[in-house]
């Protein structure tokens, strides 16, 4: 079963900056994408970057402030949040896409964006 675990999580400033890095078990590898899901107070868990064979595609609410990237040998995948906003809170989990029974969820990292 692919196992993550996310990091790099705090406090922000609205405008701020942050990069959230995601550790995986070498068998991520084989998974056809990978992504960056998150989940805000009362909110359902949503998906918000996909990386695929080196390509990227984000969420509409995070399409240019954010930046998702796989480092494969590594087993690392990072997201890159820039001008962040309030309604980023959330907590950030990285895992299969699609989600399947093979995938377990991490920990998740909590991101709180307040001044």
């Amino acid at each position: 079963q692919v196992q993550f675990m996310e990091s790099g999580g705090g406090f922000v400033q609205p405008g701020g900056s942050l990069r959230l890095s995601c550790s995986f078990s070498p068998d991520g590898n084989s998974l056809p994408a990978m992504g960056w899901y998150r989940q805000a107070p009362g909110n359902r868990r949503e998906l918000i970057a996909t990386e695929r064979n080196g390509r990227t595609s984000y969420r509409d609410s995070v399409k240019g402030r954010f930046s998702a990237a796989k480092d494969g040998p590594n087993n690392v995948m990072y997201l890159h949040m820039n001008n962040v906003k309030p309604e980023d809170t959330a907590v950030y989990y990285c895992n299969a896409v699609p989600l399947n029974p093979e995938s377990s969820w991490g920990q998740g990292t909590q991101v709180t964006v307040s001044s």
